[in-house]
């Protein structure tokens, strides 16, 4: 028979973790390959020992039901901040999940208060890729906020998806996480596209590529030949107390990951001065507006793991013969802005590293096949956009 406090214990709610604050971080070193040096730690919540909202898993299932996931997503959050701030020896990095479905909520005070205070390690903010194709313009919006305290944005998971592909141009993450399911099959055709993808994007992005999962030598040869740079598993060491890797710390490492870019995810301008500094303009006709259309539809109907990101106020695609509900093709991903850019057209059509955009102003139709530049107007085009 239980005694009564193990079933008091066992018997904690939603409500009793939020208003006692009793979620706790364990932290799992992040660890650089070649020199096996900690470069970070991932914090990793879990809520009261011994009781049934101990893992992360049924924790958040709790939360979700009550509607609660917000205040728990939050004080997960703050909970690790705390613990790396108050550690006898900081980490370099401080890795920290978010929950995409409550990302439009405000941050908290306490969070605010700690971010404020400028801590010694830069924070690396994790979603996971279902966050991309769910809601890209809040993701684009946070990533902006946390660029401006001087922090950073990883995707999770990155493998599990193949839309995560065509998001990534987009949002340009300092850090990439590859699935651990990628590192099982590495020889596997879509094991092999993803790595081949995101290597080409680390490259031109100078994101740092992480591979999860590593449990083992044989594992760790493959993480890098898969082109990560840092790696996190077993291998190195179970999540713990942070205090555990203090003395393997690589103070270099804040270096390595890259700078922060203020006002890169809400960039100035329309979606047409965004091309037409880039590329060539000419008549705006109905003619051309088909040919390049055509392209995009042609992209669309080969593959459906694209993005489609659209503005058209109805008089522009009215003169132009717009097309608007043909242009998906068979993409899973295809987003009609609710607030159309006034005056102009655009569309944006984002491969696993590919794009392509047409816009149009006035007398003038721009369009470039440049992955960049589409890019840019696909954030151009989410922060206008308001509904997930």
């Amino acid at each position: 028979m239980p005694h009564a406090h193990d079933t008091a214990a066992a018997s904690v709610t939603i409500d009793d973790v939020l208003a006692r604050r009793l979620v706790r971080s364990l932290f799992q070193p992040i660890v650089e390959l070649s020199s096996r040096a900690v470069v970070g730690v991932e914090g990793l919540a879990r809520g009261p020992a011994g009781t049934g909202l101990e893992f992360p898993d049924r924790l958040f299932a709790a939360a979700r039901t009550a509607g609660l996931l917000g205040p728990l997503d939050m004080l997960c959050f703050e909970q690790a901040l705390e613990g790396a701030i108050t550690a006898p020896v900081a980490p370099p990095l401080l890795f920290a999940n978010g929950e995409p479905a409550v990302m439009d909520q405000p941050l908290s005070p306490r969070l605010l208060e700690l971010l404020g205070n400028a801590p010694s390690f830069r924070t690396i903010l994790e979603y996971t890729e279902r966050a991309l194709p769910a809601v890209p313009g809040s993701l684009l919006r946070l990533a902006g906020q946390i660029q401006l305290h001087g922090n950073a944005i990883a995707l999770d998971d990155v493998g599990v998806d193949p839309m995560s592909l065509a998001f990534l141009p987009v949002l340009e993450p300092e850090v990439i996480k590859l699935d651990m399911s990628l590192l099982r099959d590495p020889h596997a055709a879509h094991s092999r596209k993803v790595t081949a993808v995101v290597r080409a994007e680390a490259q031109r992005t100078g994101a740092l590529v992480i591979a999860e999962g590593i449990e083992t030598e044989d594992d760790l040869v493959t993480a890098r030949e898969m082109g990560a740079h840092w790696g996190q598993g077993w291998r190195f060491d179970r999540p713990g107390p942070l205090d555990t890797a203090r003395q393997r710390y690589d103070p270099e490492a804040a270096v390595a990951l890259r700078r922060p870019r203020p006002g890169f995810h809400q960039p100035a301008g329309t979606p047409f001065d965004v091309v037409a500094a880039r590329a060539a303009t000419r008549p705006a006709t109905r003619e051309t507006a088909a040919a390049e259309l055509d392209r995009v539809r042609d992209i669309a109907a080969a593959d459906e793991a694209v993005v489609v990101v659209v503005s058209c106020p109805g008089d522009v695609g009215a003169r132009l013969g717009v097309p608007l509900y043909e242009l998906a093709g068979r993409a899973r991903s295809t987003i009609i802005l609710d607030r159309p850019v006034d005056g102009e057209l655009a569309v944006a059509v984002i491969g696993a590293g590919y794009g392509h955009v047409v816009s149009a102003a006035g007398a003038d139709l721009v369009a470039t096949g440049d992955l960049p530049t589409t890019a840019a107007v696909a954030r151009v085009l989410l922060n206008r956009h308001t509904r997930s």
